[in-house]
C-alpha cells in the first residue's frame, strides 16, 4: 500500500478506467449479483447514494484528482458526466454507463480486482435511485461515524513489509495480522497481538489491530517496529513482540510511517479519501505529538520520509504533489509537481540532494531538491509504482509495482540496476536492508518472497503461519 498504498493503495468504483487498470482478463471478473431493494419511499441522494459514492468512487473523482474529467465532488458534476458523456440517464438505470461499469457487466470493469467492489445492495440502491429519476439532494449529507470491525477471514494480501536494520528479521502484514520471520532461515517467529484488542461488541481478538495493517517500519536502531492501521499507530518491542505504545487521534487510515534517521521522530501519513491529508510527527520514544501539519495535501498522504539530516520531511499524496516541510517547525518549504496520478511513495537520497517519487502513473520522478526541479522521469513499471525505498546512503533505490516486478534503480543516472522475479500477482510492498543485501516483497498472493539483493536470486517464500507450501505437480 500502500498503494498501498497502496495504493497504494484504493480507488472505488469509477466511470472510466485508466491505462494501468484496463487489463482485466476476459472471464476473470464476475458481474455483481443482482438483488432487489424493496423501498416504498423515494431514495434521498444525500442519505442513500452520496455515502456510497464517497466511500467507493470519489477517491479518484473529486478534489485535485478527476480521472477522465469525471468529478463526483457534487451532484451537479456527477450528472454532468465525464469526457465520454453522461454517466447517468435519469429514469433509465439499464442505460446508465455507471451501472454497467460498477456492476461489471460492461468493460472497463470497475473497480479493479485488487479493490473492494460495490456490494449488491449498494448497486441496487444506485439503480433504484436512477430509476426514480436520479433526483438531486434535498439537504446536506451528514458524515456518519465509521465503526471498524474485523476484516473478512479471506483477506490475506501482504500490504506492508519491513526489514530490520541488522537484516535479522522481516515483518509482514496480512489483514489485521503482523507476522515476524527470521530473515536468515525464513522461519516464522511470532504473530504480534494487542492483548486488549476486542471487537465493538467486546469479543476478544488475537491480532495486531482490529482493521487492516496498512504500514510498517523499523526504528533505525532496530529496537522498535511501528505499525499503522485505522486511526492508530502501535509501537512494538522488536525483540519481544510486546506492545509498547499506542498512538491515537488519527482521522482515518495511517498508510505511511517513517522514523527520522536519528530515531528521535516518527512521521505518519494518511487521511480519508477526498479530504485533507493527514501528516503528524511524534517525538520518540515518548510518543508526544510534535506536529500536526494542516492542509499539507488536499487528499490522502501516501508517503512520508525524513531528510538525511533530520531537518525536513518529504510527503506525497493523492493530490499528485510531492512536498517538503521544515522540522521541527512544520513550515512548508516547497512543492514538486509533475505526476499525472496519485503519488504513492517518496524517498530521499542519502546525500539529501535528490528526491525520488513513485506514482500511480507508472513512473518514478527524480527531483533536484535545492532547485525544486525535475531531473528525470523513469518509466519504471507497467502499472502503478506502489512502493519506493532508498537503499541506505547509496544512490540506489528499490521499487515494486502492480505489474508484479521488483527492481533496483540508480537515482543518479536513472539506470535499472537489478530485477527480482517470481511474483504472480499485484505487488504492494517491498522492504530492503540498509546494505541492499536482503530484499523482501509481497502482495495480492499473500506470499513474501525473500531475495538476495546482491544478485537478484529468490531465496525463500515466506507463507502465513500454518499454511503449507504447494507441492509441484508431476
Amino acid at each position: 500500500m500502500r498503494s498501498s498504498q497502496s495504493l497504494f493503495a484504493v480507488c472505488g468504483v469509477v466511470f472510466f478506467s485508466v491505462a494501468a487498470r484496463a487489463d482485466d482478463k476476459p472471464g476473470a471478473v464476475q458481474p455483481i449479483k443482482v438483488v432487489t431493494i424493496a423501498r416504498k419511499e423515494p431514495l434521498a441522494y444525500e442519505k442513500d447514494i452520496e455515502p456510497i459514492l464517497v466511500n467507493k468512487c470519489a477517491f479518484c473523482h473529486s478534489g485535485a484528482v478527476k480521472e477522465s474529467k469525471f468529478d463526483l465532488g457534487s451532484y451537479e458534476n456527477l450528472m454532468r458526466g465525464g469526457k465520454r458523456g453522461p454517466a447517468i440517464v435519469p429514469g433509465k438505470s439499464a442505460e446508465s454507463p455507471l451501472v454497467h461499469f460498477a456492476g461489471k457487466t460492461n468493460k472497463p470493469f470497475m473497480p479493479p480486482k485488487t479493490e473492494e467492489p460495490l456490494a449488491p445492495e449498494e448497486l441496487a440502491l444506485i439503480k433504484l435511485w436512477i430509476d426514480q429519476g436520479a433526483k438531486p439532494p434535498s439537504g446536506t449529507r451528514v458524515k456518519t461515524a465509521v465503526v471498524v470491525n474485523l476484516p473478512p477471514a479471506g483477506v490475506h494480501p501482504v500490504r506492508a513489509l519491513a526489514v530490520s536494520p541488522d537484516k535479522s528479521t522481516i515483518a509482514a502484514s496480512r489483514g489485521n495480522q503482523i507476522h515476524v520471520y527470521d530473515a536468515g532461515s525464513g522461519a516464522y517467529i511470532r504473530c504480534l497481538a494487542d492483548p486488549n484488542l476486542t471487537t465493538p461488541d467486546k469479543k476478544p481478538v488475537k491480532a495486531a489491530h482490529l482493521s487492516l495493517v496498512e504500514s510498517l517500519t523499523f526504528s533505525p536502531d532496530g529496537k522498535f517496529l511501528a505499525s499503522g492501521s485505522f486511526q492508530e499507530v502501535i509501537v512494538w518491542d522488536a525483540q519481544t513482540g510486546l506492545l509498547r505504545q499506542k498512538l491515537t487521534g488519527f482521522a482515518d487510515r495511517v498508510v505511511a510511517l517513517a522514523f527520522s534517521p536519528n530515531g528521535k521522530l516518527l512521521a505518519t501519513g494518511g487521511g480519508a479519501p477526498t479530504e485533507d491529508g493527514e501528516i503528524k510527527v511524534f517525538e520518540m520514544p515518548a510518543g508526544k505529538q510534535l506536529l500536526d501539519i494542516k492542509n499539507g495535501h488536499s487528499d490522502t498522504v501516501f508517503g512520508v520520509c525524513f531528510s538525511p539530516d533530520n531537518t525536513k520531511l518529504a510527503t506525497c499524496g493523492a493530490d499528485k504533489f510531492v512536498k517538503a516541510f521544515e522540522i521541527p517547525s512544520g513550515k512548508f518549504v516547497k512543492a514538486f509537481e509533475g505526476h499525472t496520478h496519485h503519488v504513492l511513495d517518496v524517498g530521499w537520497k542519502g546525500d539529501g540532494k535528490l528526491l525520488a517519487s513513485a506514482g500511480a502513473d507508472n513512473v518514478v520522478k527524480v527531483w533536484d531538491y535545492e532547485k525544486g526541479e525535475q531531473v528525470r522521469t523513469i518509466a519504471a513499471h507497467g502499472k502503478q509504482v506502489t512502493r519506493l525505498l532508498f537503499i541506505g546512503k547509496s544512490p540506489q533505490f528499490v521499487t515494486c509495482s502492480g505489474d508484479q516486478a521488483v527492481r533496483f534503480w540508480n537515482a543518479d543516472n536513472g539506470g535499472n540496476v537489478r530485477n527480482f522475479g517470481g511474483n504472480t500477482d499485484f505487488v504492494y510492498a517491498v522492504g530492503v536492508s540498509p546494505d541492499g543485501s536482503v530484499v523482501a516483497a509481497g502482495g495480492e498472493e499473500g506470499v513474501v518472497r525473500l531475495y538476495n539483493g546482491n544478485n537478484g536470486q529468490m531465496l525463500k517464500s515466506l507463507l502465513p503461519p500454518g499454511v503449507e507450501a504447494a507441492t509441484p505437480k508431476k
